[in-house]
């Protein structure tokens, strides 16, 4: 008999070679995801070891997906040497008995349906086959979805999302979990106006404004349903510079996979994030990422390159009848591998994504405090997952949205709040303090119309810069390019002949150059600032030999100034008030803004969104307490803002 433990991180080598052992390539998990499960609190992995003289060795495993009136069984797997022991057997009883101990009604998984074998042992332990699955592995290897009903008396499983068309018997797709209604059900019947917890995804024959499906999305939005398409973006449709600019971030995919296209035009028909073309898939999947909607019409036009002409979105009587059959193949895989409304546990109000990157070399927040801020926003009702660059699919899924990598505003970081703005979220940093802080023009001119002082500056431009525009500045001088961050993109001249240098190879990067006074200091005030009020006060020590924090040209290890945190109480009063209203002039988000203090003259240098918050830095003064205004910052905008439409320009 083996002896069954819970896993720890230590068996990440053995699961994995326990994948490779026991499934066929296609049905392997990826290390990432074997770690992910050793780390969820919402999964349990068992480990089945058998006992060898003093030793033992693990041969099998159980994972579970724990949801709050479900248990589902993700794998049982052993060792191909120990198959025929009753080991698996022993696995599925314990993710039996672990369920009734839970109170758990009912017990899901998924096996191959070509696997006769496998489906035969869960047959025999009580379990019967509910839903064929269509291509649920790969294309030809189809899934079956095998229930056991723990508590005959349990209450049906509740449905999570919802498909709104305008005639239902027209739409025949039988999913578990999905459920399809008419839009004039959906807006009128009492049941729908008290669901809560469900994802909606809106078919309507007409998105018009004041037609049945905007009233859908309009509706969905009012009761706190996750809508697809929601009005934000429905709005985003009727923008061609919005469509372009977005659109930009797949150029080169949109280039290369139209390259054989003859002729000048092209439509291609995004379904559930799939293309019925097999030569578009790749770019329907991006596409579907860029402008989310259940189903789309992308149309392109070629002049140099291939373009965006427009982005429609389509109810099912606009759908192609050719097309009709592949649309229901679509969705059939779409629900069938998607979980849109994650289980909430009593203790967990909403959730929250925190946007990582890695392997950033510095992040603007360390490991450390990135777990500061998960402890953070569990106690406060938060369910926490981070989430990369390669998550943007799934980022409806939550409620919130913390970025904590360096944003930039030509990276996915943009279009991640972007995205998140739009459907909904609640977002720190939302995509206006990014493109405002990203821009230092912008800042200067901000600061200059509402009498805040920063040091002498002047904007040059490429095509009509004269050395007399810098006469009455005195060198030592700074450059800045419009988009710099963390020091870089900044040079200090100390001569007209290095300015010239300097500014021939700054305007290759961009048509303004921002040149300002050179104003030395021992050490910046950085003040962190959230919805509007200081948060909490750093002084940053410029580098070893050098007139910046940070010194990108040392080969020292450390390459950056000392920090020195300091409590609000101790900062002069003018330098908290100075960075309150500079940071107001942004938004009502999270900002750092670095000070001067120079002569008893407070000056701004300059504003930036993402700040960084570091463990033993930033929260040296406010410890935990630091992480915990951030999160209820973020509860409060989700009770207060949600699903408010507001629509800010910058």
């Amino acid at each position: 008999m083996a002896i069954i433990r819970e896993s720890t991180n230590n068996d990440l080598s053995f699961l994995e070679e326990l994948e490779k052992s026991c499934f066929p390539a296609f049905q392997q998990s990826t290390r990432r995801s074997i770690r992910y499960s050793l780390t969820s609190p919402f999964q349990k992995v068992m480990i089945a070891e058998i006992q060898e003289g003093k030793d033992r060795i693990p041969v099998g495993s159980l994972t579970l997906h724990l949801h709050a009136k479900s248990h589902r069984i993700f794998s049982i797997a052993v060792l191909p040497a120990f198959q025929g022991q009753g080991i698996g057997q022993q696995l599925l009883e314990f993710s039996i008995t672990l369920a009734r101990s839970r109170k758990a009604s009912r017990i899901s998984l998924e096996a191959r349906k070509s696997d006769h074998q496998l489906i035969k042992f869960y047959k025999k332990a009580g379990f019967t086959q509910t839903e064929e699955l269509p291509n649920y592995y790969k294309k030809g290897e189809n899934g079956q979805r095998m229930v056991l009903q723990l508590d005959e008396n349990s209450d049906k499983q509740s449905i999570s999302n919802i498909i709104i068309v305008r005639n239902p018997k027209y739409w025949n797709l039988q999913i578990e979990g999905v459920r399809v209604v008419s839009s004039k059900k959906y807006i009128t019947g009492p049941e729908f106006q008290s669901l809560k917890n469900v994802r909606i995804f809106n078919l309507s024959n007409s998105y018009q404004y004041q037609k049945m499906g905007y009233y859908v999305s309009l509706l969905a939005s009012a009761r706190d349903h996750r809508v697809i398409p929601n009005v934000t973006t429905l709005r985003d449709f009727t923008s061609q510079s919005l469509i372009r600019s977005l659109s930009g971030y797949i150029d080169e995919d949109i280039q290369k996979t139209l390259k054989q296209v003859e002729g000048n035009k092209v439509s291609i028909y995004v379904y559930f994030g799939k293309s019925v073309n097999p030569k578009f898939r790749q770019l329907a999947q991006k596409l579907y990422h860029l402008f989310e909607a259940p189903m789309l019409q992308i149309d392109f036009v070629k002049n140099e390159k291939w373009l965006i002409q427009r982005v429609t979105p389509l109810s099912l009587k606009k759908v192609n009848p050719d097309h009709l059959e592949k649309v229901q193949e679509f969705a059939c895989d779409y629900f069938s591998k998607k979980r849109f409304s994650r289980p909430r546990f009593k203790n967990y109000k909403y959730d929250l994504a925190i946007l990582v990157n890695p392997k950033e070399k510095y992040p603007p927040s360390c490991p450390v405090a990135l777990q500061n801020f998960k402890k953070a926003a569990e106690k406060e009702g938060f369910y926490t997952e981070f989430i990369t660059k390669d998550d943007l699919s799934q980022l409806s899924e939550y409620d919130a949205l913390f970025i904590r990598e360096t944003t930039n505003v030509n990276d996915h970081t943009y279009h991640f709040s972007r995205t998140a703005y739009a459907e909904g979220l609640v977002v720190i940093d939302d995509p206006w303090s990014i493109l405002r802080c990203s821009n230092k023009i912008f800042q200067n001119e901000r600061l200059k119309q509402n009498k805040i002082k920063t040091p002498a500056t002047v904007v040059l431009s490429k095509s009509t810069y004269r050395k007399l525009q810098t006469a009455h500045l005195t060198f030592p001088l700074v450059l800045k390019q419009p988009d710099s961050a963390f020091s870089l993109g900044v040079e200090k001249v100390n001569s007209p002949e290095e300015l010239d240098a300097s500014l021939k190879k700054l305007f290759q990067l961009s048509d303004l150059v921002i040149v300002q006074e050179f104003m030395p200091s021992e050490f910046d005030w950085r003040i962190g600032v959230l919805d509007q009020a200081p948060l909490f006060a750093c002084k940053y020590f410029m580098a070893k030999n050098h007139w910046q924090i940070y010194d990108w040209k040392s080969k020292q290890k450390k390459n950056w100034g000392n920090v020195e945190t300091v409590p609000l109480s101790e900062v002069p009063i003018a330098v908290v008030k100075t960075a309150v209203k500079a940071a107001s002039l942004i938004g009502d988000g999270l900002y750092g803004v670095d000070l001067k203090l120079v002569n008893q003259e407070v000056y701004v240098i300059e504003i930036n969104d993402n700040p960084n918050i570091d463990s033993g830095i930033e929260d040296n003064v406010l410890k935990d307490e630091l992480y915990g205004k951030i999160m209820r910052s973020l509860i409060n905008r989700i009770e207060i803002n949600r699903n408010i439409a507001q629509f800010v320009t910058v």
